[in-house]
């Protein structure tokens, strides 16, 4: 698509991260100011030398469900997107040949999947003869790793982040998997730390399509910010967000006059450079897939505060990941992390 054209990079294989850094907080950060557009290369549990004073730090607390079922055969998956009532999802599966309408598929000696529907885009409505908090399901349940990670279930803790608390995301928000309840500790001695809810769907990795740019939204996804968290984020001079996710957040709640109300809602926003920031002061994320939203949303993030055009701010982003590639930084979920402050 020619819109993301100039989001494209190559990033050899080796640096994609296929396990954290332990402890976590010892992955690399890049430091990028938004003062002098200088880089400084350090580790994350160095980020409270970066932190402005007068900050409060923004962490999304949503829980990945263990929502990918992985049978016996290794061949058949059930990846649940959504569960309707006690017996029922809404699924994406493997083989779909297996899962044709009406069906009855045996899954194990014990469970079979009924399929009561199939829509355009292939996701299947699936009735099961046990309930799906049925305790023998927990064999087969995963936390969904992208599938650029081989799957692992000794992973499953370390795609969680420590403050986890909600259970709702199709994938972790991965910036958040850097801190440990130690470094939190340190930070919270000079600022404000808070937290918003917001479940990360499956479009996270989905392609971006010529649709999404026509009417200029993404998919949605569920968020709440609490009575507790309004009166932190109202009090607050200066906000960094942890991750893409919560910048959504906070970008859809906050009204005109950057005011936050406690509310629960739901965010479609397509955040692309000409967007300005109603709130947001400093992001930390990861580095992200070429051609994404996400990259999109970082090269936003510094043309509003450096006042660039887009060609500008997308030739500053990647000249920032042709130094994090050439000095061997790891990339994506599991990856170090940056900081534009």
């Amino acid at each position: 698509m020619e819109e993301l054209k100039k989001y494209y990079f190559d990033l050899p294989d080796s640096l994609i991260a296929q396990k954290p850094a332990h402890p976590r907080d010892h992955a690399r950060l890049l430091v990028y100011s938004l003062n002098d557009c200088s880089i400084t290369d350090t580790y994350f549990h160095e980020l409270p030398k970066y932190l402005p004073l007068e900050s409060t730090l923004v962490l999304n607390n949503s829980k990945v469900e263990h929502c990918r079922w992985l049978f016996d055969d290794g061949k058949t998956e059930i990846f649940v997107l959504e569960k309707t009532d006690s017996h029922t999802v809404r699924a994406m599966v493997r083989p779909g040949r297996k899962f044709s309408i009406d069906s009855r598929v045996k899954l194990t000696a014990w469970l079979q999947a009924s399929v009561l529907a199939i829509d355009e885009g292939g996701v299947r409505t699936l009735r099961m003869n046990v309930g799906h908090d049925d305790p023998r399901l927990k064999i087969y349940e995963h936390v969904p790793l992208p599938p650029y990670i081989k799957q692992d279930k000794s992973l499953a803790n370390d795609y969680q982040t420590v403050y986890a608390k909600p259970v709702g995301s199709l994938a972790a928000p991965t910036a958040g998997l850097h801190f440990t309840n130690k470094l939190l500790s340190r930070i919270s001695t000079n600022h404000n730390v808070t937290e918003i809810t917001l479940h990360v769907g499956l479009g996270t990795f989905a392609k971006l399509t010529k649709e999404q740019f026509k009417i200029g939204k993404l998919h949605e996804e569920y968020y709440s910010i609490s009575e507790q968290t309004a009166a932190v984020l109202n009090k607050a001079r200066h906000l960094t967000a942890v991750g893409t996710t919560t910048v959504r957040t906070l970008e859809s709640a906050a009204d005109s006059k950057g005011i936050f109300n406690p509310m629960t809602s739901y965010t479609d926003i397509f955040i692309q450079p000409g967007y300005r920031f109603k709130v947001i002061n400093s992001l930390i994320t990861n580095f992200h897939l070429p051609s994404t939203s996400l990259l999109m949303l970082t090269a936003s993030f510094i043309a509003d505060k450096l006042e660039m055009t887009e060609n500008q701010a997308v030739t500053e982003l990647q000249s920032i990941y042709a130094h994090a590639i050439a000095n061997k930084y790891r990339f994506y979920s599991f990856g170090d992390a940056m900081i534009i402050v």
